[in-house]
C-alpha cells in the first residue's frame, strides 16, 4: 500500500439519482453564508447602518456569480459559447472563473459605494475581501469534491487518483456491470480484481487542495490585519494585500494544474509560457503591491479603535 497515494472517490452528489453535483453549490452557498456573518460583524464593529448588510449580500451575490460565469465564458471558452449562447445560462453544468468573480464583486462594490454607503469604493472593497478569501477556500474545496480543476500528473507514486475525472462514467459502468456509478467507482477503487484499471489512473497534484489551503491562510492574515492592525483605516491596504497574496498563490499553483482553457489557452502557454489564469493574475498582483506599498509607512500593529 502506498501511503503517498490517495484514491479520490468522493461522491459529488448528495442524492445519487441527481445528475447535478450538488456539493459544489453547497460550498458556494456556505462561503456566502459564513462570509455574510463575518461582514456583518465587521460593520457592526464599525457601527455602520444595519440596512447596509442586506444590500451588501444581494449586490455581492449577484456580482460574484454573474462575474464568475461571464468570466469563464469570455476568458476561457468563448469559442464554444459564441456558437451556442443559450448555454451561457446553464450555470448548473459548471464553468465559473475566479477572475470574473473578482471583477463582478468590484462592480458590486462600486454600486454599493455609489448608492448605499456613499463612501469610497475602497472602503467597501477593503472589507469585502476578508470574507471573500474564506469563500475562495470553500469554492476550491467544492472543486475538490466535484473532481474538477485537477492537477497535472505527478509522474511519481505521490498524488491523488481522481477516478471520476480520469475514468469516464460509461467506462466505469461497463467494467463493473452496474448502473449505480458510486458503486462502480467504489469497486474500481477497492476491488483487487480492478487493480489493473486503477494502475492506469495517473497520480495528480491535488491543485484544488493546495489553493484552498493557501486561501484559508490568506483569510487568517486578512483577519489579523483587520482586527489587530490599523489596516482597515488605510484605504486600499486590505484590498492590496488580498490581491497580492491570493493571485500570487494562484499564479504559481497554475503551473501544477491541467489547462482549464481551450485552444487560446494552449496558444498562450506555447508562446509565453503562462496560461490565461496566470496572465489575468499578474496585473492584480502588481496592483495589490502598489496599494500596499503606498500606505506601508502608515501601517501599525496593535488593537485599533475604529
Amino acid at each position: 500500500m502506498n501511503i503517498l497515494e490517495i484514491v479520490w472517490n468522493f461522491e459529488p452528489r448528495i442524492v445519487p439519482s441527481w445528475s447535478m453535483p450538488v456539493w459544489y453549490g453547497i460550498m458556494w452557498a456556505l462561503g456566502f453564508l459564513v462570509g455574510y456573518r463575518i461582514m456583518d460583524r465587521m460593520l457592526k464593529f464599525e457601527k455602520a447602518p444595519q440596512e447596509w448588510m442586506d444590500k451588501v449580500l444581494i449586490y455581492c451575490l449577484l456580482g460574484g456569480i454573474l462575474g464568475a460565469r461571464f468570466g469563464h465564458v469570455f476568458f476561457y471558452d468563448w469559442a464554444d459559447y459564441k456558437d451556442n449562447p443559450i448555454d451561457i445560462l446553464k450555470i448548473w453544468e459548471g464553468g465559473l472563473a475566479s477572475h470574473g468573480g473578482a471583477i463582478g464583486i468590484i462592480i458590486a462594490a462600486y454600486l454599493l459605494s455609489r448608492f448605499v454607503t456613499k463612501k469610497s469604493i475602497l472602503y467597501i472593497l477593503d472589507r469585502l475581501v476578508v470574507p471573500t478569501a474564506l469563500a475562495a477556500f470553500f469554492i476550491r474545496m467544492g472543486n475538490l469534491f466535484n473532481h474538477e480543476i485537477v492537477g497535472k500528473p505527478t509522474g511519481t507514486d505521490f498524488g491523488f487518483k481522481f477516478l471520476r475525472h480520469d475514468i469516464h462514467s460509461s467506462t466505469a459502468a461497463s467494467l463493473t456491470k452496474t448502473d449505480y456509478l458510486h458503486d462502480a467507482y467504489g469497486k474500481i477503487a477497492n476491488d483487487p480484481s480492478f487493480a489493473y484499471v486503477l494502475e492506469q489512473v495517473p497520480n495528480r497534484y491535488p491543485a484544488q487542495l493546495y489553493e484552498a489551503l493557501c486561501y484559508i491562510v490568506i483569510f487568517g492574515v486578512l483577519m489579523w490585519l483587520y482586527w489587530r492592525t490599523n489596516a482597515s483605516l488605510l484605504k486600499g491596504f486590505l484590498l492590496g494585500a488580498f490581491f497580492a497574496l491570493l493571485f500570487s498563490a494562484r499564479f504559481f499553483i497554475e503551473y501544477l494544474k491541467e489547462s482549464q482553457g481551450g485552444s487560446d489557452d494552449a496558444d498562450l502557454i506555447m508562446n509565453y509560457g503562462i496560461n490565461m489564469g496566470q496572465m489575468l493574475s499578474l496585473p492584480l498582483v502588481l496592483l495589490g503591491l502598489f496599494l500596499v506599498l503606498r500606505k506601508l509607512n502608515k501601517f501599525k500593529t496593535g488593537k485599533i479603535e475604529v
